[in-house]
């Protein structure tokens, strides 16, 4: 049996420790939001964060990930305010939003590392593939990201869960209430 702790809480997975974590976050755990991609580290879209890092989840096992702290986009923020969402909303930045949780995960890691990122160093530490090409905007979304970490600019951007479709679509013109 594996142990780490997943979202802040104690896991303990009874799967085979060569079993990659991304297959124990979904199918063992239900943690959804980490994507099966290409199960090869190239598209990032199972970026988790693990002590901190951020790591594509097909390649570790939960034999490797043992005894360590993992976070998952759902463990990132419960209500989607972290500000790297938030920013991706604001600089429409998501659009099939396939890569969307690992780019989050990858472009936090950063944000918690450096505040004030370079162009550079966000394209270096943002490996993930899109494949709607958002790269300028995303860009955009993670300096802007920063920016509200720092507390020198405030979103007023995605409306949290729980809000009903229409006060959804007076506060983020682009979405649109769902007709009856």
């Amino acid at each position: 049996m594996t142990s780490m702790t997943v979202n802040g809480r104690p896991v303990r997975f009874r799967m085979e420790p060569d079993t990659p974590l991304l297959w124990a976050l979904r199918d063992a755990a239900n943690l959804t939001g980490t994507k099966y991609g290409c199960g090869e580290g190239d598209c990032g879209a199972c970026m988790v964060h693990v002590d901190g890092e951020a790591l594509r989840s097909c390649l570790i096992t939960i034999g490797e990930a043992e005894g360590r702290f993992i976070t998952t986009i759902e463990g990132l923020s419960r209500d989607r305010t972290h500000p790297v969402q938030q920013a991706l909303v604001a600089e429409q930045a998501i659009q099939c939003g396939f890569c969307t949780p690992g780019t989050v995960m990858a472009a936090s890691a950063l944000l918690a590392k450096s505040g004030s990122p370079s162009e550079a160093e966000i394209k270096a530490a943002i490996p993930n593939l899109c494949r709607c090409g958002v790269y300028p905007r995303l860009v955009r979304a993670i300096e802007r990201a920063g920016r509200v970490a720092r507390r020198q600019e405030r979103i007023s951007a995605a409306p949290v869960p729980g809000i009903n479709a229409e006060d959804a679509a007076r506060d983020v013109p682009a979405i649109s209430a769902p007709e009856d």
